[in-house]
């Protein structure tokens, strides 16, 4: 009988660590590989931490060796810095609010890694994301975690048929609880290793220190009400996102929120809480699960940032595009996120999120509404079958 050969990506974490064991325990041959993401050069103090640090590299060489393992680092670092950190750097400064994550999900894990593990002859590649992949007669369907408190699905929406044939996700049935006594009792030093950052090369959530370092900076501007009187100065769009309300400097006695980063005009918009709602958005660069949009619109909900509730909607299509309208406004849409949508626990797909309107009247058609595409390249792809 054939032993199935699969790549494991090891961030250092607790997760790929499991991950890698669980596959090992379950007869598969098993390699560990490691993304070396950030330039080593950099000084220590403007160095990362979590996956895209220097030290997840010898984490992971550690727990590859405990178990048994071969363990390869790839040098990852150019195609970081232009496909993550430049777009990251770029999307603030055009006013938009970006997620690396899925970005790097994308184009380097499920992209260029997979590509990578096919060439060492692996059958899968496999990660320490919480999400499940399920086969169907109507193909690879995506699924959200058993532990939906760290349901990862919001981050692979990108997926398509040609990758998820050949991924695997070890964590899908297991609460994080459960993985964490897992590497107790195999006694791997990742047991006690903290919760990873939301943006792993981001300390302390930081962004604007980030920017401020690594990108142009933008040039102060005008702060106005929603009625256009100019309340005072902002310090570059870059520093601010929509629906911040910390920061902004005014002492007008109400709380105020970001309604939206005018780039034309270098104008920060803020308004009272009910001004951040919405109705509706329009998400470009579309990519669904199945490689078509769904035909059923019964059941669809939306999840525009990852720690947002899903919300009823109905879908508008317009070729690459797509009006989601909600049943229930929602509050502050940031432009530059992602927008998933999902039936049941099934994620069907989603695209980044271009503007949002209140339909004060009527909710639009999709086609009605200007494109405002950003230039990051579409972010459907397509995935070279292993010969």
């Amino acid at each position: 009988m054939s032993i199935n050969r699969v790549v494991v990506a090891m961030s250092g974490g607790v997760d790929s660590s499991v991950a890698a064991a669980l596959l090992k325990e379950a007869g598969y041959e098993t390699i560990g590989v490691t993304m070396q993401l950030w330039p080593d050069d950099r000084p220590p103090s403007e160095r990362p931490g979590g996956c895209c640090g220097i030290d997840a590299i010898e984490r992971a060489r550690r727990t590859c060796a405990n178990l048994g393992i071969p363990h390869y680092v790839l040098d990852f670092r150019e195609a970081f810095e232009k496909t993550v950190i430049a777009d990251f750097c770029g999307e603030y400064r055009h006013g938009r609010t970006p997620n690396p994550c899925i970005r790097c999900n994308q184009f380097l894990k499920f992209d260029k890694l997979l590509k990578k593990a096919w060439e060492l002859d692996a059958d899968y590649l496999a990660t320490g994301h919480y999400a499940k992949i399920k086969e169907s007669p109507e193909g690879y369907r995506l699924l959200k975690a058993v532990d939906r408190s760290k349901d990862q699905s919001y981050f692979l929406y990108t997926l398509g048929q040609a990758e998820l044939g050949h991924l695997k996700f070890p964590l899908g049935n297991w609460h994080k609880t459960e993985v964490r006594a897992k590497a107790v009792e195999l006694g791997l030093a990742t047991a006690s290793a903290p919760e990873s950052q939301d943006i792993c090369f981001i300390e302390d959530g930081d962004y604007r220190t980030f920017l401020g370092k690594y990108s142009e900076t933008s040039d102060p501007g005008e702060i106005a009400d929603t009625n256009g009187n100019v309340l005072g100065q902002h310090k570059g769009l870059a520093a601010y996102t929509v629906g911040q309300r910390h920061g902004l400097g005014l002492g007008t006695g109400q709380p105020l929120y970001v309604i939206r980063l005018d780039i034309e005009t270098n104008r920060l918009v803020v308004g009272t809480a009910d001004k951040s709602l919405s109705r509706y958005l329009l998400a470009s660069h579309l990519c669904w699960i199945s490689g078509k949009p769904p035909e059923d619109q019964s059941g669809i909900t939306a999840k525009i940032r990852y720690r947002a509730s899903e919300a009823k909607s109905e879908l508008k299509l317009d070729e690459d595009r797509v009006l989601v309208a909600f049943k229930e406004p929602q509050k502050a849409i940031a432009p530059g996120q992602a927008v998933v949508l999902y039936r049941g626990e099934e994620v069907l797909g989603g695209g980044i999120i271009e503007s949002a309107g209140d339909g004060e009247k009527e909710v639009p058609e999709a086609s009605a509404l200007p494109s405002k595409h950003n230039g990051r390249g579409p972010a459907s792809k397509t995935t070279a079958q292993p010969e």
